[in-house]
This record gives C-alpha cells, sequence and structure tokens, in this order.
C-alpha cells in the first residue's frame, strides 16, 4: 500500500481566455486539510512556469479563510498583507473556503496599477476562474 504525500506542490500556466489579459501562473501547496495558492501574472512558457514565483511578490495581496460549519456564515477570514491598490484576496479567500470546504491561504500578486488600466475586474474574474478550476483538478487527482 502506497501512501500519498502531506504535502505537494503544483505550479501551472493558465493561458488567457480574453487576448486583453495576461497569462497566469497558479501554485498550489496542498496541505492537511487545507490549501496554500499563489497566482500571478506571468510571461513564462509552461515548461518554465515555476519561474514566475522568482519574479512574483508573495505578500502583494495576501489572506486566510476558515470555512465555518454553519454555511449561513461567512467564513472567518483575515488580510495577513495587503497594499493599498488591492484587496481582492480576502473576499476571494471566503468564497474559496466555503467552496472547497478548506482553510485557504491565497496571495494574489497583479501588476501594480492594473485596474487603472481598465482590466481590473475582468483580470480578477479570471483569476478566480483559474484558482477554482486549478483546485478542482487537484481535488480529482486526490480521489
Amino acid at each position: 500500500m502506497t501512501s500519498q504525500p502531506i504535502i505537494t506542490v503544483e505550479t501551472k500556466l493558465v493561458p488567457p481566455s480574453d487576448p486583453t489579459l495576461p497569462a497566469l501562473a497558479v501554485q498550489v501547496t496542498r496541505l492537511l486539510d487545507s490549501y496554500m495558492l499563489w497566482i500571478g501574472t506571468t510571461d513564462e512558457a509552461a515548461e518554465d512556469v515555476q519561474n514566475a514565483l522568482l519574479q512574483g511578490h508573495i505578500a502583494r495581496d495576501w489572506a486566510c479563510a476558515m470555512p465555518l460549519g454553519n454555511l449561513n456564515v461567512p467564513p472567518a477570514a483575515t488580510s495577513l498583507y495587503r497594499s493599498s491598490s488591492s484587496d481582492a484576496a480576502l473576499s476571494m479567500s471566503q468564497r474559496l473556503a466555503r467552496r472547497f470546504k478548506k482553510q485557504i491561504f491565497l496571495s494574489i500578486d497583479l501588476p501594480p496599477g492594473f485596474d487603472s488600466m481598465g482590466q481590473g475586474q475582468k483580470l480578477i474574474l479570471a483569476v478566480e476562474k483559474a484558482v477554482v478550476e486549478t483546485l478542482r483538478e487537484v481535488e480529482r487527482a486526490q480521489a
């Protein structure tokens, strides 16, 4: 009988769904009953996507959320670090914790001023879609 490792790390490239948006790199660290996620924009090719983290910032917009047993109550969450330009990680980590029923540490690393380029909401939506799809793949692989 072989057992799966308790901690795994996977990095993947998510091509843009819209040609006006950048590609995204997603790193998922699967821990015991929790996920630590970093997502940011990248110019790296798929085979070099792990290098995107070396050029990124883990604490640009970083939050933690913990699901509660009662689904009518939003997951408990806190910002671990945030810049004045972004606060998307807090609410997104709560939605992810509720959906996947695991503690979520989420770091969103988007370029400074991305919102002022008129692509802010589209990029945040693309980030959330990329994270949800990546976590679905991770959970399917675990099953």
